[in-house]
């Protein structure tokens, strides 16, 4: 009998404990910067691979060819390295992908400047993109994964808004701060600095966030393989509609910073293009963290509409703007739209991601934005040089389109979902 009354203490002690705990208490403080840094390599290959061959070769068709090499790679290895990270843990795959990476970032440079043929120029870019480690993918599929195994059921809910948040804000911070620490240490040291950078910061961080011990973290917390839904799962409707939203998000990234730099350079002051590019940036950040406070009366896939009609509006205002200040203005708002609708769709992502497929569903949604955002830069680029720089604006306001359009069809196609 007294140890029947122990044993009932002992685990009532337990449940007053999970309920106490928040998701630090299973992390540690230090998961956080090694996680935020881990992603810049990602955030820095694809703008620091086009402006080292830009730079070296003279050609912006060939540095664009190269950097969307350098996203097709990302793409088309993006889902497998997040099925295999679903089946045998982030550690075992990580690891080696982040040293590899790490590598091939650090001999690019040289194979740029040694006046190779320009289809080995693009096998080299293909491959980092096939070794690029999707850090943030992985860190919102480890962040999922410790709040089902470790959190009490009444704080899941909420803490999952808090991190999909969170994680966005910093997805946003890491495409803003990428870009510009390319610009500046191109600028500072010299074109090949980035990419240097960017290896060394694979080969230390990338391999630091991959032995965290939250790497081991598994639902049910026991040391058995958890049940895993079939790959097939992951291309159902309802998540390929959020990873087509995903690419156009990508698609508006990457045309808003390419047409930025071309309105600059068209109006004398290419230097404020990154600093602009920050406005906007900064503010979706901040917003992304805002989302938390919204009641949860204010379904997801009503945000979807309510903040991708945001960004429309501001795009289409953007593409006729003819100054400095209208810009900054129509920057601003677009910040105010784009960030929230990026924790939104990430947030439905983690809602349908089939079971046991978290890292295969980020994945898959993180590589469909840089893909994105390499080919959108490319042809916003083209359009910039051969057309008009009107017609490159004009982009943004396409890819917010799709984003609204995408959300249209989810909230008529998927609206059991949420």
């Amino acid at each position: 009998m007294t140890d029947t009354r122990q044993t009932d203490t002992r685990q009532t002690e337990t449940r007053q404990t999970e309920t106490r705990e928040g998701l630090i208490d299973h992390t540690g403080w230090m998961y956080w910067p090694i996680a935020f840094i881990a992603r810049l390599p990602f955030a820095m290959m694809t703008v620091g691979v086009l402006m080292l061959v830009v730079a070296v070769t003279g050609s912006v068709g060939l540095g664009g060819l190269t950097s969307a090499a350098v996203g097709i790679g990302v793409v088309v290895a993006g889902p497998l390295i997040g099925d295999l990270v679903d089946r045998h843990g982030q550690r075992r795959v990580l690891v080696p992908v982040g040293l590899a990476n790490g590598l091939l970032l650090a001999a690019f440079p040289l194979i740029v400047m040694s006046d190779v043929p320009e289809r080995v120029l693009l096998a080299a870019a293909l491959a980092i993109g096939l070794t690029a480690p999707q850090a943030a993918a992985m860190s919102r599929s480890r962040l999922l994964t410790i709040i089902t195994a470790r959190l009490a059921p009444a704080r899941r809910a909420q803490t999952t808004s808090r991190i999909m948040a969170y994680e966005s804000a910093a997805d946003e911070t890491a495409f803003v701060i990428g870009p510009f620490l390319v610009g500046i240490l191109a600028a500072l040291i010299a074109p090949w600095a980035p990419i240097a950078i960017a290896a060394v910061l694979s080969l230390a961080f990338v391999t630091a966030f991959a032995l965290h011990p939250t790497a081991r973290v598994m639902v049910g917390g026991g040391d058995a393989s958890p049940p895993r839904a079939p790959l097939r799962a992951v291309f159902s409707g309802a998540v390929l509609v959020l990873v087509a939203a995903t690419f156009a998000v990508g698609m508006f990234f990457g045309s808003t910073l390419t047409s930025l730099t071309a309105f600059a350079q068209a109006h004398g002051d290419e230097a404020q293009a990154g600093l602009l590019y920050g406005l906007m940036g900064i503010g979706s950040a901040v917003l992304a963290l805002g989302v938390v406070m919204l009641p949860a009366r204010f379904a997801l896939a009503r945000r979807w509409l309510v903040f991708a009609l945001i960004v429309t509006i501001a795009a289409i205002g953007y593409s006729c703007a003819d100054s400095f200040a209208a810009v900054i203005v129509w920057l601003l708002l677009m910040g105010l739209g784009v960030g929230p609708t990026l924790v939104t769709l990430f947030s439905l992502a983690g809602e349908r991601a089939p079971l046991g497929r978290a890292a295969t569903t980020m994945t898959l949604l993180g590589s469909a934005l840089t893909l994105a955002q390499a080919l959108s830069s490319a042809f916003t680029g083209w359009l910039a040089e051969d057309v008009s720089v009107h017609a490159a604006m004009l982009v943004p306001a396409v890819a917010a389109a799709l984003v609204l359009v995408c959300g249209v069809v989810n909230a008529v196609g998927f609206r059991r979902l949420g």
